[in-house]
This record gives structure tokens, C-alpha cells and sequence, in this order.
């Protein structure tokens, strides 16, 4: 099976003045079809570096990576622009919702990027199915500050489906939110991933990488162990724990 992923040696150098960081050093890896992948590790592990080279969002200094079968590494920026919102959803901490637009259109707007023609009627129901995905049909119309952080989240996750994706890259999604909604919104991850999407999401939280499948430790810029997840927590499980104990 082809990976939807493939780093062949990719590296990243960031030129400061006299001085040259190595970022990203020699990274190979292949991340296929279905997988949920954490990458974990300090600050300038390399880690968000790594994230933004898979998000497109930036270009390497060196190496392949092809992203679905099309090498990416050398697209110009309209190129990786096409890419990003073809290919890519993003997921971030701060969930980045337009506060004076309400949960349905902040769904809609990647279609309205998207190069293709809709009408508003099919703009409706294409964003009211994806809020259904997230479990949010009810809160369609209800805006940012009328939605709990966990609610603000699952629009963004939401959104970041809207144009059926290949790959969902999560950078921090639980950073801030309390525990019992992190384990909420690892279970909406949990809920996709089952239905087939491929999900790499960047924590320092090992807590919150043992919802994953799959955990990649960086450490100065290069993976420093790449394994699988034992003992995987469940987030509807972890949920039905919370719900059980006595209240105080």
C-alpha cells in the first residue's frame, strides 16, 4: 500500500544571521492510510517544524515528501496553497473561529476557498452534515462566544472536514481545554479515525498521545523512537470512568 505520507532525509535549516539551526535533521518516515499518529517531544525537539513541513505550510531545505503520491517539497506557494485545501485539514489550540459568524458559516468558509461552486443551499447542508460528524447539528447557528471551549473545538474540527481531506493534521487541539473535555475531544478523534481518516497530531501531553495509535518522539530535530501504543486509552471508556466516580 502506498503511504498518504513519505519523508525521504527531509531536513529543515533556519539561516539567523551568521548562524544556521538545523530544525528537522534527516527525517524519514511513512505514515499510511488510517493511521493517528502523535508526535511528542521538548520544545525545539523539531516537532512543530515537522508539523508545518507536513501541513505545507512551509518548505524543506532538503529531502522528498510526497503527500499522496505528488511531491510537494519543491511546489511554489500557489502550488502548495491548491494542496493545503485539496489534501489538508488543520485543527489548531486556539481554534481560530470568527467570533461574529456563527458555527455553520465558520464551517462553510474552506468551501468558499476552495475553487469550487456551490450554492448556499449546498454550502447548508454540506456544513450541517460535517457538524452532525462532530455531533454540533444543534449548535449550527450559535456563535463562538455562545459555545463552551469544547463546543469551539468540534467546530474547528468540523471545519477542518468540510473538504473531505486525506490527512488531519492537529497541532495542540486539547492545549486549552480542562481534562474531561480533552478526553471528549480525543474521542470525537478517536470516532474519525475509525472512520477511516488519517490523523497526526502534535502534544507534549503523554496522557493525551496515549489516545493515539501511534507515538513519534523528536528530539533535536531527529525521531528519537517511533512506536506503536500499548495499552491505548479509549476515550468513550476514560469518559464512562469520569462519569462513575462519586461526586464530591
Amino acid at each position: 500500500m502506498t503511504p498518504v505520507i513519505q519523508l525521504e532525509a527531509i531536513e529543515k535549516t533556519y539561516h539567523t544571521g551568521e548562524v544556521d539551526v538545523k530544525a528537522v535533521r534527516e527525517v524519514s518516515l511513512s505514515i499510511h492510510k488510517g493511521e493517528f499518529v502523535a508526535f511528542m517531544g521538548s520544545s525545539g525537539s523539531g516537532k512543530s517544524t515537522l508539523m508545518n513541513l507536513l501541513g505545507c505550510l512551509d518548505r524543506p531545505t532538503a529531502g522528498r515528501y510526497l503527500l499522496d503520491g505528488i511531491d510537494v517539497s519543491r511546489l511554489d506557494r500557489d502550488a502548495l496553497a491548491t494542496v493545503r485545501n485539496r489534501k489538508l485539514g488543520f485543527v489548531f489550540q486556539s481554534f481560530n473561529l470568527l467570533a461574529r459568524t456563527s458555527a455553520l458559516e465558520n464551517v462553510e468558509l474552506p468551501l468558499l476557498y476552495a475553487g469550487q461552486r456551490f450554492s448556499t443551499q449546498e454550502l447548508r447542508e454540506r456544513a450541517e452534515r460535517t457538524l452532525s460528524i462532530v455531533g454540533l447539528a444543534a449548535r449550527a447557528e450559535h456563535h463562538p462566544n455562545e459555545l463552551s471551549g469544547g463546543q469551539q473545538q468540534r467546530v474547528a474540527i468540523a471545519r477542518a472536514l468540510i473538504n473531505d481531506p486525506e490527512v488531519l493534521l492537529a497541532d495542540e487541539p486539547t492545549g486549552n481545554l480542562d481534562s474531561r473535555t480533552s478526553i471528549e475531544i480525543m474521542s470525537v478523534f478517536q470516532r474519525l479515525n475509525d472512520q477511516g481518516i488519517t490523523i497526526i497530531m502534535v502534544t507534549h501531553e503523554p496522557d493525551i498521545a496515549a489516545f493515539t495509535k501511534r507515538n513519534i518522539v523528536m528530539r533535536d530535530g531527529r525521531i528519537q523512537s517511533d512506536q506503536p501504543v500499548s495499552n491505548r486509552l479509549l476515550g468513550e471508556q476514560e469518559m464512562a470512568k469520569l462519569d462513575a466516580k462519586p461526586q464530591r
